[in-house]
């Protein structure tokens, strides 16, 4: 084996390795999630020397030069305050979504005019309408971190694959028989999963454009379904009160996640695919161990329905959105509430952690979206402006840009 290149990667902090084994080209992560500001980068490149043969003596000074710049973007505590670059009047007819790509250059909106824009972050300029849904175009995303393809999921009961350069339609996957309302593309972008109001998942192969399992098992709607980071697992979540994992290689049911009393809202895996996380209309969220599907926490507080929760990069930090117009940061260690975010004035419908996993994001039907520090609590920042109630809110990659899309029909662009 022979170490070719070394490559930082940023969230979650990281070494990428590419090497040769046998004349072919393989990559490997080294994975530092317990990086922070103060850790001693001497040890850590013995600790890792003692475990990666690939990191030679030659090139341990090269090793540690990448720590330190990945500790230097964590001293980075952004104390920044965003401010409005650009109102789009997006669409004629109400937005569904907002997904940016990775580097944040680009986004793309989703709306009951049946059709996807996709835009230029730094200008505000529309590059093109992905047009030839025949309904409402609800579920949307790029292939990051890629970021060259879209899928589109519509009420129409398709998916569309469309090419980010051109807008040139690659596929239209077509088998199920009722509206499409959540979408994924595997890490690999080698797979789009759509989940469907028709009780299944499917998953297409972006290259052929042909279907390459359907997940049956769910007695109601799924509305909620990503990816772990290998790509060999997907979590549906169910109005059946359920989540399931299936194994993408064979399209089997690996576990039934069964504890909520009510639909679930949201599922979705941590970093190191070895816990889940599902947040229900039951007012709790789950924490499921990924391998048993044994259940290893309820978390509680909330007086009304999760609408949405998240794992922060590292998988250290769970927070979680209700519809009692409160958020929640839980430690995923030891399950407990570390801190409430209270300001907002009406349900919180999204929540998302920026890349460093210091600050919150929070959009909410009180028009408002809000940026909390993730450890205090504190509200650091209101975002103003959208005259109706926002449903869709994101950071970029580096964390210097949120998007926020409103039912007012606009979508606002934050530096």
């Amino acid at each position: 084996m022979k170490l070719k290149s070394l490559l930082l990667r940023y969230y979650p902090p990281g070494i990428m390795l590419e090497y040769e084994k046998s004349g072919e080209l393989k990559t490997k992560s080294i994975d530092l999630l317990d990086l922070s500001p103060s850790t001693d980068v001497s040890a850590l490149l013995e600790e890792i020397q003692r475990a990666e043969p690939l990191i030679t003596a030659s090139r341990s000074h090269q090793v540690k030069l990448l720590i330190q710049r990945l500790q230097d973007k964590l001293r980075q505590h952004s104390d920044h305050k965003f401010e409005l670059f650009k109102v789009l009047r997006a669409h004629i007819l109400p937005l569904t979504n907002v997904a940016l790509n990775k580097s944040g250059s680009c986004f793309i909106t989703g709306s009951y005019d049946r059709t996807c824009k996709v835009w230029d972050t730094e200008s505000g300029g529309e590059l093109l309408t992905l047009d030839g849904h025949r309904n409402v175009v609800y579920a949307i995303a790029f292939n990051n971190p890629y970021g060259d393809k879209i899928a589109t999921g519509s009420f129409d009961k398709t998916c569309k694959l469309w090419s980010v350069e051109t807008g040139k339609c690659y596929h239209t996957f077509r088998g199920h028989t009722a509206e499409i309302v959540c979408l994924s593309f595997n890490p690999q972008s080698t797979l789009v999963a759509t989940g469907s109001m028709d009780t299944m998942a499917k998953l297409w192969d972006i290259q052929n454009g042909e279907e390459v399992f359907t997940l049956t098992g769910h007695a109601a709607e799924i509305i909620s379904l990503s990816f772990n980071t290998s790509g060999d697992r997907i979590i549906t979540g169910s109005f059946d009160h359920t989540a399931v994992v299936w194994d993408t290689v064979t399209g089997r049911k690996v576990c039934n996640l069964i504890g909520h009393c009510a639909e679930i809202s949201s599922a979705l895996f941590n970093w190191d695919c070895s816990m889940i996380l599902t947040g229900s209309m039951d007012k709790t969220c789950m924490l499921w161990d990924a391998t048993s599907g044994k259940c290893m926490a309820t978390l509680t507080g909330h007086d009304d329905e999760i609408l949405d929760c998240c794992f922060d990069y590292t998988g250290k930090l769970i927070a979680t959105a209700s519809a009692d117009g409160t958020a929640r940061v839980f430690s995923a260690a030891t399950r407990k509430c570390i801190t409430k975010l209270e300001g907002h004035e009406g349900e919180i419908s999204k929540i998302s952690f920026n890349p460093q996993g210091n600050r919150i994001l929070t959009g909410s039907s009180d028009k408002t979206a809000r940026i909390w520090d993730a450890q205090t609590g504190q509200c650091l920042q209101v975002l103003r402006g959208h005259t109706d109630e926002i449903f869709s809110c994101a950071f970029n990659y580096k964390g210097n840009i949120i998007i926020t899309g409103s039912k007012d029909n606009t979508c606002r662009i934050w530096h």
